[in-house]
């Protein structure tokens, strides 16, 4: 059975957290537009029907796209959808006119219906002129008191569903040698374990082969560091999510990221993959083979 399309309009008074709520639904796997042109959304809904692998939608709708509300009213005073495939519903997020004007008031910015006048003027007529799309909205959130994170809270229970990873981790094994990656959360040096590289059997190999993975493993060191950090991560994980990330780096790293390094991130990779979505990148296993290859 062919999935449905879901199309979110998100859409309210300016200042309320429309950018925090695109980021969101990013996260959450949604292919994200901002203010498209109202001209273009019939060819651009058929160009996403045709790809045939793009099933979830987040168009943000603003004052610069004014247009596009008479549209969406007309389309709401059908059945709610642009055709029998697409299952619409429509975001607003609102606040307090005194939240927005201060929201305003700290950025230095000008409300977009009051470039030369008073903020609350603008704010007054803004919210005149979205009152008929409130009014059709499904889910409206006011965000006078929330913050972004729990704004992205609220987003995540509401439009998450079993189908939706919001939280993947990558393991990533590197050589300090070549530098640290500079997109890393956690990161953690392993050159104090033995070295395979001084072992002529193993020199050429990486810690993705099982005989320098099981020597890296059967060091004496290694399993009481090894349960000691997996335990920390397990630990720590919770936390990121409630912090709402959606990607967490371990970096793992020796000397040129080709024995040790590669052996305790696909550990790794292994035992966190049991619970979360896990990723393994092995960034210099073969530079060394790649600098033998050139010379």
């Amino acid at each position: 059975m062919e999935e449905e399309l879901q199309l979110v309009i998100v859409t309210g008074m300016s200042g309320a957290g429309k950018t925090v709520a695109m980021q969101s639904f990013e996260d959450l796997g949604y292919f994200c537009v901002d203010n498209m042109p109202p001209a273009l959304l019939p060819k651009f809904w058929e160009l996403v029907k045709e790809s045939g692998n793009i099933h979830r939608v987040a168009l943000v709708v603003d004052l610069r796209s004014r247009a596009f509300y008479d549209q969406i009213l007309k389309m709401l005073a059908g059945d709610r959808r642009f055709d029998n495939s697409v299952e619409t519903e429509i975001l607003f997020l609102d606040a307090s006119d005194e939240e927005l004007v201060s929201r305003y008031k700290e950025t230095r910015r000008a409300h977009p219906l009051a470039m030369d006048g008073r903020v609350a003027d603008g704010v007054r007529k803004e919210r005149e002129l979205l009152a008929p799309i409130k009014s059709e909205s499904q889910f409206i959130i006011d965000t006078s008191n929330l913050t972004p994170r729990e704004l992205r809270e609220d987003i995540f229970n509401h439009f998450a569903t079993d189908q939706t990873t919001t939280f993947h981790v990558e393991v990533l094994s590197f050589g300090f040698k070549y530098g640290l990656p500079i997109d890393a959360d956690i990161v953690m040096d392993v050159r104090f374990l033995p070295n395979p590289y001084y072992i002529p059997e193993l020199k050429n190999k990486t810690g993705k082969d099982k005989a320098v993975y099981d020597y890296v493993m059967n060091q004496p060191a290694t399993e009481k560091f090894y349960e000691h950090f997996i335990g920390l991560l397990r630990e720590s994980m919770p936390g990121y999510q409630a912090e709402g990330k959606s990607n967490l780096t371990i970096a793992i790293g020796c000397t040129g990221g080709q024995h040790r390094s590669v052996a305790i991130a696909e550990r790794i990779a292994k035992d966190l993959g049991k619970d979360y979505v896990t990723h393994v990148q092995h960034r210099d296993a073969d530079k060394r083979k790649e600098t033998v290859n050139r010379s």
